[in-house]
C-alpha cells in the first residue's frame, strides 16, 4: 500500500523540481542576442528558458522580455553582459498566477503553433466578404471590460477618408467621425455612450459609400461579468501595473485567456507603441489576429 503513495509523491515533487528548473523564459527578443549555458555562447531565441548559471549578453540596440519562474516581468534594454543570477537579485517576489498568462502566451506564439495556424490560414472565412475589414471578433466575443475601444483595419483595398458611424441596439446613430487614417478609438465613458451597454460600428469610405464594413458589436460586461474579470486581474495586477511593452504584452495574453479580444486588441496596440522597433510584439499581435479569423 505504501509504494503506490511513494511512487505518486516522487513524482508530485520530481515534476514541481522540473517546473522550477529555470530562473527566466524569455518572451520576446530583438537583436543579435546570446546566451552562454556551459562554455559556449548561442543566439537565443523566444520561449527559450534560462538557468540560473546562464549569462546574456546583449547586443547594441537590443531588448529582451523575460519572465521570472514567479512570474515577475522584467525588461533589458541596454548593450552588455547580465549574469541570470544577478537578474534574479532584480526582481521580488511575484505570483504564480502569472505564469498561467505568460505561458499561454508562449505556446500559442511557439513554432509548432504558427506551423499549423500557416496551413489553416487559407480556410479560416470570417463570412465577411467587404472591403472594408474591420479588426474586430465576431459577435459572440464582442464583450468589453475596459472603457477604450481601438478600431482599425486594413486600407489596402478602399483609400481615405472613411466615414465611421456609431450607434446603439435601435440603429440609432450616436456618432459620426471622419477621418483620413485606418483606426480609431471609443471611450466608452463618453457621456454619448456611456448609458448604452452595447453598440454598432460601421466604416465606409467617403467617396463610395458602397464600400462600407460588416457591421460589428461592442458590449460591456454585464456587472457579474465585470466583478468576475475584475477580481481574476487583481491577482496579476501588482505585477504588471507599470507602463512598460512586455506588461501590455501579458495583459493581452489575460484578456485573450479570457475570451476578451476587444481588451486584447487594446494591450497589443499600448505594447506596439510603447516599443514600435520590437517586432515580436507586432509578430505575436498579428498571430492573434489570425488564430481567432479576425484577420486572413
Amino acid at each position: 500500500m505504501k509504494t503506490p503513495v511513494l511512487t505518486l509523491l516522487l513524482t508530485f515533487f520530481s515534476a514541481l523540481a522540473f517546473a522550477q528548473d529555470y530562473a527566466f523564459k524569455v518572451l520576446a527578443n530583438k537583436g543579435t542576442n546570446e546566451v552562454r549555458s556551459g562554455n559556449d555562447w548561442v543566439p537565443i531565441k523566444t520561449g527559450a528558458s534560462l538557468k540560473k548559471e546562464d549569462e546574456l549578453k546583449l547586443s547594441a540596440n537590443s531588448y529582451m522580455g523575460l519572465v521570472h519562474a514567479t512570474g515577475k516581468p522584467l525588461e533589458l534594454k541596454q548593450e552588455g553582459s547580465y549574469k541570470v543570477s544577478d537578474l534574479e537579485g532584480k526582481v521580488k517576489g511575484g505570483t504564480s498566477v502569472l505564469t498561467k498568462y505568460t505561458d499561454f502566451i508562449l505556446s500559442s506564439n511557439s513554432a509548432e503553433a504558427k506551423k499549423n495556424r500557416l496551413s489553416a490560414t487559407g480556410a479560416v472565412d470570417r463570412g465577411d466578404n467587404a472591403a472594408i475589414q474591420l479588426m474586430l471578433p465576431q459577435n459572440q466575443h464582442s464583450g468589453i471590460y475596459n472603457n477604450l475601444a481601438i478600431i482599425s483595419w486594413d486600407g489596402s483595398k478602399v483609400a481615405g477618408p472613411y466615414i465611421a458611424t456609431i450607434r446603439n441596439m435601435f440603429d440609432d446613430e450616436l456618432d459620426q467621425l471622419e477621418t483620413p487614417e485606418t483606426s480609431f478609438q471609443i471611450d466608452l465613458s463618453d457621456p454619448k455612450f456611456s448609458k448604452e451597454n452595447a453598440l454598432l460600428i460601421e466604416v465606409k469610405s467617403k467617396s463610395d459609400p458602397k464600400q462600407v464594413s460588416k457591421q460589428h458589436l461592442i458590449k460591456k460586461l454585464a456587472p457579474a461579468e465585470q466583478e468576475s474579470v475584475k477580481k481574476s486581474l487583481s491577482e496579476i495586477m501588482g505585477e504588471v501595473e507599470e507602463q512598460t511593452a512586455l506588461n501590455k504584452f501579458i495583459l493581452a495574453g489575460f484578456y485573450e485567456e479570457n475570451n476578451l479580444f476587444i481588451d486584447a486588441i487594446s494591450a497589443y496596440d499600448e505594447a506596439i507603441k510603447l516599443a514600435p522597433d520590437v517586432n515580436a510584439y507586432k509578430e505575436a499581435y498579428d498571430d492573434f489576429l489570425i488564430r481567432h479569423g479576425i484577420k486572413r
